[in-house]
């Protein structure tokens, strides 16, 4: 299970010698607090930890050095309480390495107004020392996370707990590895990619692996796991009477053998393909469905990019309800008065996504030529979601977000076996896929229940993608329009 509590974001408040002993030990006390008090919100899914306050440019070095080297530190968030010459800042942000946030805040939230004097203005002087830290963070063209507020708002709280969970999903990234058994889909364009620039970029590994490695492991499933992950399996799922043993058998020997592959080799996450099965009797269906249920990344067809981008949407909605998975854009309903988007897979839906208990059900499968897969057949639920798409632009790689409402299934479906999920994109079914169209958006996505776009938008931010939003106010001209500006920008 991903676990956010065992990181930490670093709290440095920035001042200098100028005010005297008393005003630091002010300074000090105050920033003390401020981190304590964000530390014990229970939103912010981190550990928020004081650092002593920084007044010289070897002070500062110092501190982001060793936040830099820090294994469990994902980030720094930074506060001038005080006016801070930002040239002190300058070698500290040049080595600086993990993500940061800067908090715009001052300790007080009203003035004083009767007792005000310059006493208090030389010590809560935040409104100009953040802007002189704003300046040369900007001068450095270093990308950040500005937070403007009182440090005990709620508004402010959970703008920095969107960033935790981003730069959390950033450094699971860093020295990530991605399993591919089996090459891209035959002549496939979107699901391809540039994996040497991925990790010159994200910092996560793609590499393949031969199916026979992945067979032998699985042939090699002990008779006492596989009997004990079939107990599992009927204790979690329903199961219709006529089901198949030896099918279910099978896919419970290949969840065993595929696990272990991926915990001993320490990956994060996976991607596989139907047009290579050799020496696997069916196509992993379970299997792949209870591993994302478990945290790990996962896409279809040699689809690394989806794969990775999945993993990150696990780390960054850890703890929160509802549920993030592989998805696919698959068919069509084109009423006029109730358009929608019917999302699936032929087998590999996150079951954390299923409204109640889902079905074990085995049917055959017309693609691969293997024999029939065990899979989780159950509906999703309704209510606001979203898709995310990672797609190599040669030149960049663009993270893709839409904006979708989930409507619950109410028709019957008896002849398609499959997990599924009915949305419609916003603003409108025309706009938001000859949005997604324009921007060359793949059919592949991460889809979730728990990330809104600020989620993406702030890890977009940290890790240089170009970051592209179809939502209620999207205009197809003025959308067009940002495409070309990207271009000119990104030439």
């Amino acid at each position: 299970m991903i676990d956010l509590k065992k990181f930490e974001v670093w709290f440095i408040t920035g001042t200098q010698d100028l005010y005297g002993e008393e005003t630091l030990k002010q300074v000090a006390a105050h920033a003390q607090k401020v981190a304590d008090s964000l530390n014990q919100e229970s939103k912010i899914p981190v550990h928020v930890v004081y650092k002593p306050i920084v007044k010289t440019p070897e002070e500062i070095f110092e501190t982001l050095q060793q936040a830099n080297v820090t294994v469990n530190c994902i980030g720094i968030i930074t506060w001038m309480h005080t006016f801070s010459p930002a040239k002190m800042w300058i070698r500290g942000l040049n080595i600086l390495q993990k993500p940061l946030l800067h908090l715009h805040t001052q300790f007080n939230r009203d003035i004083p107004w009767s007792t005000i004097d310059m006493d208090f203005m030389n010590l809560n002087q935040s409104a100009h020392g953040d802007r002189e830290f704003g300046f040369m963070v900007s001068r450095m063209r270093r990308d950040r996370k500005v937070v403007v507020g009182h440090w005990q708002d709620e508004s402010v709280i959970s703008e920095i707990e969107i960033w935790c969970r981003a730069a959390a999903g950033w450094n699971d990234w860093q020295g990530a590895k991605f399993a591919r058994f089996g090459d891209n889909m035959r002549y496939v364009a979107v699901t391809d990619g540039d994996k040497v620039e991925a990790e010159l970029k994200f910092g996560f590994s793609v590499n393949t692996y031969g199916i026979g490695d992945l067979v032998e492991i699985i042939n090699s499933s002990s008779e006492q796991s596989i009997k004990e992950l079939l107990t599992e399996y009927e204790d979690s799922y329903h199961i219709a009477t006529n089901t198949p043993y030896s099918s279910i058998y099978e896919a419970a020997k290949i969840e065993i053998g595929l696990r272990k592959f991926l915990v001993d080799g320490g990956f994060k996450g996976f991607s596989d393909t139907f047009e290579d099965l050799h020496g696997m009797v069916q196509l992993p269906g379970i299997a792949v469905q209870r591993l994302m249920a478990d945290g790990y990344g996962f896409a279809g067809e040699g689809d690394w990019k989806t794969a990775a981008l999945v993993r990150a949407c696990k780390v960054m909605g850890a703890g929160l309800p509802g549920g993030n998975a592989f998805m696919e854009d698959y068919t069509y309903h084109f009423d006029p008065t109730n358009s929608m988007v019917l999302g699936s897979h032929m087998l590999e839906i996150d079951a954390s996504l299923a409204n109640g208990k889902a079905n074990l059900e085995v049917h055959p499968l017309g693609i691969g030529g293997k024999a029939d897969p065990a899979r989780l057949v159950f509906n999703v639920a309704g209510g606001n979601a979203l898709n995310a798409s990672l797609i190599d632009m040669g030149n960049r790689f663009r993270l893709l977000v839409n904006e979708v409402t989930a409507v619950n299934i109410e028709n019957e479906l008896p002849n398609l076996p499959v997990a599924r999920v009915l949305w419609k994109p916003l603003p409108d079914m025309k706009t938001g896929c000859a949005a997604w169209i324009y921007a060359g958006g793949a059919h592949h996505t991460a889809y979730s229940q728990n990330l809104s776009t600020q989620h993406l938008l702030d890890f977009a931010n940290i890790a240089g993608l170009e970051y592209i939003n179809i939502g209620a106010d999207t205009k197809i001209t003025q959308f067009r329009n940002e495409l070309h500006w990207n271009e000119v920008y990104y030439k």
